[in-house]
């Protein structure tokens, strides 16, 4: 019986492990590069990134801000990701990366003059949102400035439908994702009967975490940060970016 989960580490590490282009682990859709490399110059003219700053970015993904850092001349670029599948992956482009979860940096404290955790806490269960702020305030130093973006402001539908049998599953992923989906969760289907592993499938579109900007305002305060702006994010536009600071 296939069952679902809904734990994004462990989506982060089946992402890395049949990850065929780097992009696969900015978890944004083989067609969003362009996407993704405009968030990302957004990123760097929003926290005006410069070559005093030492940056610190959540979630790097494919490490696509990282190589933007090394190019403006920042003094010290690192990457956390969620599990060293993705690290092996990252650090080969040159870029420094770590294994690291939101909620518990292995960073010194006031090691960064910026932070960036971009489409990331809305996959961090709700429970853990809060020790996430305070670990980024932790580790910012005074003045420093930290971007949080794409929050959602209300609920998401999780566009993932709940399947009963493995033909609506192939079905599914044959007609909204394509033959190479269709093919890869076959190839997996088979690999689960000769082996006798649990039939389990993890979609990584479950949202975990919203909330309006006065909510989110009131805790990044509770964390010991200032909100400087927020605006609606472009795509999708149904999310909140937030320029924060730590008070000197």
């Amino acid at each position: 019986m296939i069952t679902r989960s809904d734990d994004y580490v462990e989506y982060c590490r089946e992402t890395a492990k049949h990850a065929r282009d780097l992009h696969d682990l900015a978890l944004r859709g083989s067609d969003k590069k362009e996407t993704t490399r405009l968030t990302h110059e957004s990123i760097v003219k929003t926290v005006a990134l410069s070559s005093d700053d030492d940056l610190v970015d959540i979630g790097c993904g494919d490490g696509t801000l990282l190589r933007m850092a090394q190019q403006a001349g920042a003094h010290s670029a690192l990457g956390l990701l969620a599990t060293e599948e993705e690290v092996a992956l990252v650090e080969r482009t040159g870029v420094n990366v770590r294994q690291g979860l939101a909620d518990h940096l292995p960073l010194p404290d006031a090691s960064a003059s910026v932070v960036v955790c971009n489409n990331v806490l809305l996959i961090v269960p709700r429970e853990k949102v809060p020790a996430s702020l305070r670990e980024m305030c932790r580790v910012a130093r005074p003045g420093a400035r930290i971007l949080i973006g794409e929050i959602p402001y209300a609920a998401q539908k999780d566009p993932t439908p709940q399947f009963k049998t493995r033909r609506e599953l192939l079905s599914h992923l044959y007609h909204k994702r394509g033959f190479r989906s269709w093919l890869g969760m076959l190839r997996r289907m088979i690999w689960w009967k000769l082996t006798g592993q649990p039939e389990v499938i993890r979609p990584g579109t479950a949202v975990s975490f919203f909330a309006t900007p006065e909510e989110f305002i009131s805790l990044a305060s509770d964390a010991g940060l200032e909100t400087i702006r927020y605006w609606r994010h472009t795509d999708p536009d149904t999310r909140n970016n937030y320029l924060l600071r730590k008070p000197a």
